[in-house]
């Protein structure tokens, strides 16, 4: 990327995550990058083709690492795979945080170009984690969990921090771009993987100490505890 094409991005950038795409202008956006306002429709055909090759060139890196970590599904375990994407994507969006901003947003709209972003880029993802965790779960790694829930669940979480970055550094006082931030959160899912996931975490019968008798212990089923014989 040329330096002038990256002053323009930068620009785009920030002025959309300020005051919106609808309520941004291309002269706006030349002066931030102090750049003529004639190379902007030269590089991108306008507003709207920036805005286009912002989203796009977001989700082409961001694709690159799902796959990188997809890959080695045959070398690892899925729960390997599935935390190794979780703590590269959160580094993605920290190193990418403004941008992160502006693209998670803008997908909540009904546009031409979100539905093509959609068939194009997030088909894949889904395929990606869809395809991990169903894998997981036959190779007996993973619980028997609804599993576009169990997508849901991941997505939220990976996608907060960087769409509500204000919130988080003005509400709760954490500031999702540090590099302390993301191993800390990376660890909590992780462990969200490990304890919600894992077919290791299921809970292991109950057992209660019987006074009655020497303090030996009882196990006791479903039934016993729903009032049972």
């Amino acid at each position: 990327m040329s330096s002038t094409k990256k002053k323009v991005f930068d620009a785009a950038i920030s002025i959309f995550n300020s005051k919106g795409y609808n309520g941004s202008s291309v002269k706006e956006i030349a002066q931030k990058a102090n750049v003529n306002i004639a190379l902007i429709s030269y590089y991108f055909s306008g507003k709207k083709g920036l805005l286009e090759q912002l989203l796009t060139n977001y989700f082409e890196q961001y694709i690159i690492v799902l796959e990188k970590s997809f890959e080695k599904k045959d070398s690892m375990s899925c729960k390997e795979v599935l935390c190794e994407i979780v703590k590269n994507l959160l580094r993605f969006e920290s190193e990418n945080h403004q941008l992160a901003r502006l693209v998670h947003r803008e997908i909540t709209l009904d546009t031409m170009l979100v539905r093509e972003i959609m068939s194009t880029y997030l088909t894949k993802e889904k395929y990606y984690l869809q395809t991990i965790l169903e894998r997981g779960i036959q190779k007996k790694e993973f619980r028997k969990l609804p599993v576009m829930n169990t997508i849901m669940q991941l997505k939220g979480m990976l996608t907060m921090p960087y769409l509500n970055l204000q919130y988080m550094v003005e509400v709760l006082h954490v500031n999702p771009v540090e590099p302390y931030f993301v191993t800390k959160y990376y660890k909590e899912i992780s462990h969200w993987i490990e304890e919600g996931l894992s077919i290791q975490a299921e809970r292991p019968t109950l057992s209660v100490i019987n006074y009655s008798g020497l303090n030996s212990v009882n196990t006791l089923n479903a039934s016993t505890l729903a009032g049972g014989s």
